[in-house]
């Protein structure tokens, strides 16, 4: 329950019904309702914003939208639970008994409306809206009963609630990440929330004010808890299936492996192809990553442009699936790869996933090779060793976290693990389909000082694609080219290469502006190019 926004509300005793005398152990009990009622609140709020950047990205707006309409319904759930404080105790059960419904379900509903209805945006505004009025009702009705079981000067009764209220909300906030999503999920999660809810009510009434309750009302207040928690308790036992279900609506391909990680949603799908062979298809957060079909296309054109000088020592930052790096260790003579991998449940999955690691040909086991699970913009700020050559491949800029990766004072660090010979080979999205994402990439990695050359290629599964090969210092653009040592390639040769650097009209350089970590203008593109695709 996060109460950031509450202050102002009416939170002074009611004028009725009198003090009642309660032991210290009640007011303790009452104080450990707040605690909980507060961490269920914020990891409804945590929970609805995370899934939307998995299902939609944009978590700036997903966020936005999520926190700004929330504690909107807040202050009008605080003004419309006045009426109720006179029967304070069944309406705080019945408050934390439909919240606990509402709140334990949003992620199922939600999940449910965004695979089948597509509806997610209208229905997560309604949800959202929902669940903050729950939580607005809560502080009023919790303060006129905590003021029964002892009066008190009002400030401190503020105070007391407020203090109790904020460390439950920390505790919330830690527990979504670090407990939360990795033992139970997003959607078994939220369902395991919704039971500590819907317990919380019940304790403020069979345990706090049971005397001052009549007994009918207590049947009442407990077959509803006890309905909730069988709802919510079949839920879970029906999640799985629920979830392989609704995800199964989303993709067009049997789906054979599906995880959701701190970081992202993994998806892979396997199909026949229409040449008649396997198609093993990677999704992250619903974005199409390869196709076994045509992915040594896009892998072949990333690699070997940047291995064409000195490549004894090679960085990737990304390719989780171990593809590019399939590629790198194509050459003898390359001493070590260092992969940074952000999530180690993709570096896992592509190391032990039988369909993933017969594509990637095992190259995790190759023992020049180093995997650093680390966000790659933090470890650069630390990095000394240095490369010659660098293969950048994280997915698309669509997200806040993801378009700092695009910025000039990103590509600014990894000029510190350079060699004045390195080359720098950046996947930079799809000229075609979103061209100032593209060039606004070209001149990010300029203005931190490099000197680039740009090309794109034709990869079937994600149609035309473009690249960024670069190099520091000096003014002329680097050379695209093949080493002369190069394994024989499927899809690239030196002809290839030289046509791929030339851009139709339509698609030739646009002013446009770099990105940084203060104007992230990549993400801007990006979001108003691909809204329609």
């Amino acid at each position: 329950m996060s109460t950031t926004a509450l202050r102002g509300r009416d939170t002074a005793a009611p004028t009725r019904p009198p003090a009642v005398r309660h032991t210290r152990g009640a007011r303790f009990l009452l104080l450990l309702a707040v605690f909980l009622c507060a961490a269920c609140g914020l990891v409804y709020e945590l929970a609805l914003t995370a899934l939307g950047s998995y299902l939609i990205g944009n978590s700036v707006l997903q966020t936005s939208v999520v926190i700004s309409v929330m504690v909107f319904a807040m202050g009008l759930g605080s003004l419309a639970a006045k009426p109720l404080r006179r029967r304070a105790v069944g309406a705080f059960a019945v408050v934390e008994g439909v919240l606990a419904l509402v709140g334990g379900l949003s992620v199922l509903v939600l999940y449910a409306a965004f695979a089948w209805l597509q509806l997610y945006t209208p229905a997560m505004i309604v949800i959202t809206l929902m669940v903050g009025l729950l939580i607005g009702a809560e502080i009023p009705l919790l303060m006129t009963l905590l003021q029964r079981i002892r009066r008190q000067e009002a400030g401190s009764a503020v105070a007391d609630m407020f203090a109790v209220d904020y460390i439950g909300a920390l505790v919330g906030g830690l527990c979504f990440p670090l407990l939360l999503l990795p033992t139970f999920g997003q959607l078994r999660g939220a369902l395991v929330v919704g039971a500590v809810n819907a317990v919380a009510g019940v304790l403020v009434v069979l345990f706090i004010f049971r005397r001052q309750t009549r007994r009918f009302v207590q049947v009442g207040l407990l077959s509803g808890a006890t309905a909730v928690l069988a709802v919510l308790g079949t839920a879970y036992v029906l999640a799985d299936d629920l979830e392989v279900t609704a995800r199964q609506q989303m993709y067009q391909d049997p789906i054979v492996h599906a995880e959701t990680t701190p970081y992202q949603d993994i998806v892979v799908t396997r199909s026949t192809a229409f040449t008649g062979g396997d198609d093993t298809r990677l999704f992250l957060n619903g974005d199409l990553q390869f196709s076994s079909v045509d992915e040594y296309r896009y892998h072949e054109s990333l690699v070997h442009p940047a291995l064409s000088g000195r490549h004894g020592e090679v960085l990737i930052l990304g390719g989780g699936d171990g593809l590019a790096l399939r590629e790198v260790l194509r050459y003898d003579d390359v001493r070590q790869v260092t992969l940074v991998e952000l999530d180690p449940a993709m570096t896992d999955l592509a190391r032990d996933f039988e369909p993933l690691r017969r594509l990637n040909d095992g190259a995790f086991a190759d023992p020049r090779v180093q995997v650093v699970n680390a966000d790659a913009f933090n470890w650069l700020r630390t990095a000394r060793q240095r490369y010659d050559a660098v293969i950048i491949d994280f997915p698309d800029p669509d997200t806040a976290a993801l378009a700092k990766l695009y910025s000039v004072e990103f590509y600014t660090l990894l000029g510190q693990v350079l060699t004045p010979q390195s080359q720098v080979m950046v996947q930079s999205g799809s000229p075609f389909f979103a061209p100032k994402t593209f060039w606004s990439i070209a001149a990010s990695v300029e203005a931190a000082g490099y000197s680039t050359a740009e090309f794109q290629v034709d990869v079937p599964s994600f149609g035309n694609w473009g690249f960024v090969l670069a190099t520091r210092g000096g003014t002329a653009p680097p050379s695209l080219r093949l080493s002369p040592d190069a394994p024989r390639l499927r899809y690239l040769d030196d002809s290839v290469l030289g046509a791929a650097t030339v851009f139709p009209v339509d698609r030739r350089r646009e002013d446009v502006r770099p990105s940084t970590l203060m104007e992230p203008t990549v993400l801007e593109y990006v979001l108003d190019e691909w809204k329609n695709y």
